[in-house]
């Protein structure tokens, strides 16, 4: 195997991306070519906001090829083009064959929720102190335990059980993802749980993780939501979360609780208002910007 690297201009990327795809590169990526540097700038903005920009000034293009030969015709033809003046070749270098699955895995280490509560890859063994193990590998879904949001949403659901209050009639985790959330209410003791998603592969990937964790659950399309349940689980974001405040606390059962995630801090207030005609939003935990909220919905209601 081998690899073409090139330098380019923000404006030429594009083109030079889709011409290495019609020159049968097996592969193309695009780096900051000034990462680690005082130029380097980010790309991509907060969550549910536009990126600053759409490229670098100056991006590294390293695309795949079988053979050194066809890396040399590829580079050979692209510079031949009037629009690649300013396109330039840094190199041309063979790769050593690699355990891709091994070396993805090895980025994925088992995550402390509580000291007894992990997520575990199935290729690791659980920690001698761990009591409950979701295992979970990475997928296309949301929700691998390792975003702060996920974190502190099943933190939550820990501390509740330790507390006593795991003993949950029913549970909705709305915007499931993986399922993470609705198998860790499992874990502590909620019942009948209702997992749903907009997204297919989601509810996929949701009964999928619940029977490799030996979990019972209901996973669907919204529509499956029916009725109240004493918990109501939503790691989203703040504008969806803000669009669903009618829908969510509807769904909390009277004394039941809400509990949200997705949030950034600067969002608290936004949040607070958008549910103050069904409840007090509060912040109950925060982790690296994030906060999560949740509320007790009036027993009267």
């Amino acid at each position: 195997m081998f690899e073409l690297v090139l330098l380019a201009r923000e404006a030429d990327v594009e083109t030079v991306s889709e011409a290495l795809m019609e020159l049968e590169a097996l592969s193309v990526s695009v780096e900051d070519a000034d990462a680690d540097t005082e130029a380097e700038h980010a790309l991509f903005g907060e969550p549910g906001m536009p990126a600053p920009r759409e490229g670098w000034d100056r991006s590294t293009l390293k695309a795949l090829f079988e053979t050194e030969p066809e890396a040399t015709e590829a580079a050979t033809l692209l510079l031949a083009q009037d629009w690649a003046s300013d396109v330039h070749v840094v190199a041309i270098q063979k790769i050593e064959p690699q355990d891709w699955v091994r070396l993805t895995q090895s980025q994925f280490a088992p995550v402390d929720i509580t000291p007894r509560f992990w997520i575990v890859p199935t290729w690791h063994e659980p920690p001698a102190q761990a009591s409950r193990v979701i295992r979970l590998d990475p997928g296309l879904a949301f929700g691998t335990g390792t975003h702060p949001t996920t974190r502190m949403c099943l933190r939550w659901i820990a501390r509740q059980a330790e507390a006593g209050h795991g003993s949950w009639s029913r549970v909705l985790d709305y915007g499931c993802g993986s399922g993470i959330l609705a198998i860790g209410a499992a874990l502590h003791g909620g019942q009948a749980i209702d997992a749903v998603d907009i997204d297919p592969a989601a509810v996929e990937s949701t009964r999928a993780n619940a029977a490799a964790n030996g979990v019972t659950l209901k996973a669907g399309l919204p529509e499956m939501a029916q009725g109240r349940y004493p918990v109501v689980l939503a790691n989203i974001l703040a504008t969806p979360l803000k669009l669903l405040a009618p829908l969510l606390s509807g769904h909390v059962a009277p004394g039941g609780h809400l509990v949200l995630a997705g949030i950034l801090q600067r969002q608290e207030e936004e949040l607070k208002q958008a549910y103050a005609p069904w409840c007090a939003l509060q912040v109950s935990d925060s982790e690296d910007g994030w906060i999560l909220m949740t509320a007790r919905l009036d027993a009267a209601a």
